[in-house]
């Protein structure tokens, strides 16, 4: 944060038939860990392949198979841990949760329950300037992920693609520290950006590498506060959870929806019983899926075939220092190093494909004028084309090139316009452009000196409305840079109209 004494958000209220009542959210993300193996084999990750081609014997649960745990997995958690403020456990273990289905072939999820290899940390989700919530996080453990079943190839039969099972997932569970479905959103993408910039995991929620379940329950005011102060979950309501989110929209419906839903029941005089639900985006609605397991229910115990994870503070440190620098930082130096607004520096950091972008434009160059180039030129081109910053056809150095030539006053911010179309739509280096097509801007003074004297001697009429009225002045400065093909240097159009007219 720019400003660590920020204001928390007020708490979303929903005015129900008999008073106002609160929402109280809790986030698991399952987060996949960017990596090319699986967490306890070395089948490929690739995404896209074809069905039960990326699975290993352990992984199908042949006989006398056994795990073997991937420590550059084991690497990547802590990596993740690091960046969210958390306590890293040098020592950790794994369980196994015991449930049936048919992408399960052992019939078991080696996780971790009991002792998580990453203890509390924190994320700050930034909700305007100045505005942000400390969303404390409880843990991040380990898992495999399951495989998945098919149901719409055949009207009679399911199929099974093995290939996510073993993959690694991060459940990065947090405090229901989150008091409203924007709120929620927000620490999604919050979430992402930092795991991104970590390069622990790609973000891609379409592919189902970042999916969420959202913990909803609703309370009367003062009840929250109460929790707060005693730790005492019974001040909360009985919380439902909504499984595997993966849209910023879809998150905030769902849970506007299953709020309502909640406070609808309690004062009909029902009670919430708690249960795991599914959202349906095309109802606009929650709807059951099963009551909700408590832990006990699983069966969980320490996996036999895995002793417990023990690393070395040495290792972690190594790691430590290698970390890149995350989203709140780069954004502090950008406002403090560079002069920029809180608010674009938030645009230029929201990607870190963005960030890297721009970093390499204001390089040596004026970072505002940078800012204003990628933010307003660029990714305003790019979204009208539906481009990401990977696939822009003007890289950084062609749009730093741009900047250079307006900063030397070799061209005009208007030519300069004219050049990024060119370079969007032909390509090419900015400098031999503006020299081979005569784009340089007139900084003669005796040329724009010639071409002041000819309109004014041209509009007698015109020169006698300004000097009564000297905002009519920039009538001749229009005409003189469109009489010079807007090649006239416009400052000194400026000042040579001014004095022509003596104003």
């Amino acid at each position: 944060m720019l400003d660590l004494t920020f204001t928390a958000p007020q708490p979303k209220v929903i005015q129900g038939a008999q008073g106002d009542w609160e929402l109280v959210i809790g986030l698991e993300v399952h987060a996949q860990v960017a990596s090319n193996a699986k967490l306890f084999s070395g089948a490929s990750t690739r995404f896209g392949s074809e069905p039960n081609s990326n699975v290993a014997f352990v992984d199908a649960a042949m006989p006398g198979m056994l795990p073997v745990i991937n420590e550059f997995c084991v690497a990547q958690a802590v990596r993740t841990g690091l960046g969210l403020k958390a306590q890293i456990n040098l020592r950790s273990a794994f369980d196994r949760k015991n449930y049936f289905y048919p992408d399960l072939p052992q019939g078991y999820q080696i996780s971790q329950l009991y002792h998580p290899i990453v203890g509390e940390g924190e994320i700050i989700v930034d909700m305007a300037p100045g505005v942000a919530r400390r969303v404390r996080v409880e843990r991040i453990h380990l898992e495999q992920d399951a495989g998945k079943s098919i149901h719409d190839m055949d009207p009679t039969m399911s199929f099974v693609d093995l290939n996510r099972t073993g993959v690694a997932l991060m459940e990065i569970v947090s405090r229901p520290d989150i008091r409203g479905p924007e709120e929620a959103a927000a620490y999604v993408v919050k979430l992402r950006q930092i795991l991104r910039y970590l390069g622990t995991c790609d973000g891609n929620m379409q592919n189902g590498n970042l999916r969420a379940d959202v913990n909803v329950s609703v309370c009367k005011p003062g009840d929250y506060e109460r929790f707060q102060e005693t730790g005492d979950f019974g001040h909360l309501g009985t919380r439902c959870e909504i499984k595997n989110m993966n849209s910023m929209r879809f998150i905030q419906a769902a849970i506007d929806y299953e709020a309502r839903r909640q406070i609808a029941i309690l004062e009909d005089g029902g009670k919430i019983v708690q249960e795991t639900r599914l959202y349906d985006p095309d109802k606009g609605e929650t709807r059951s899926m099963r009551s909700k397991e408590e832990a006990h229910d699983y069966r969980y115990f320490p996996d036999p075939d895995l002793l417990p994870l023990e690393i070395e503070q040495a290792w972690v440190d190594d790691i430590a220092a290698s970390m890149p620098e995350l989203p709140d930082e780069k954004k502090v130096r950008f406002v403090q190093g560079m002069g920029l607004s809180e608010y674009d520096a938030g645009v230029l950091t929201a990607e870190v494909e963005n960030a890297d972008y721009f970093e390499a434009v204001a390089s040596g160059r004026d970072g505002k004028m940078a800012a204003n180039w990628v933010i307003n030129e660029l990714f305003g081109r790019l979204n009208k084309e539906g481009l990401t910053i990977a696939t822009s056809p003007v890289s950084a150095a062609q749009l730093g090139g741009v900047i250079d030539l307006i900063a030397s006053d070799a061209i005009s911010g208007k030519i300069a316009k004219d050049l990024f179309e060119i370079l969007w739509t032909e390509g090419g280096d900015p400098a031999r452009i503006v020299e081979e097509r005569g784009m340089k801007q007139v900084t003669d003074l005796g040329a724009i000196e010639a071409a002041v004297d000819q309109i004014i001697a041209d509009n007698p009429a015109q020169v006698e409305k300004a000097r009564a009225n000297p905002k009519l002045a920039g009538w001749f400065v229009g005409q003189v840079l469109k009489a010079t093909g807007g090649k006239a240097n416009p400052a000194a159009v400026n000042d040579m109209v001014a004095r022509k007219l003596a104003l």
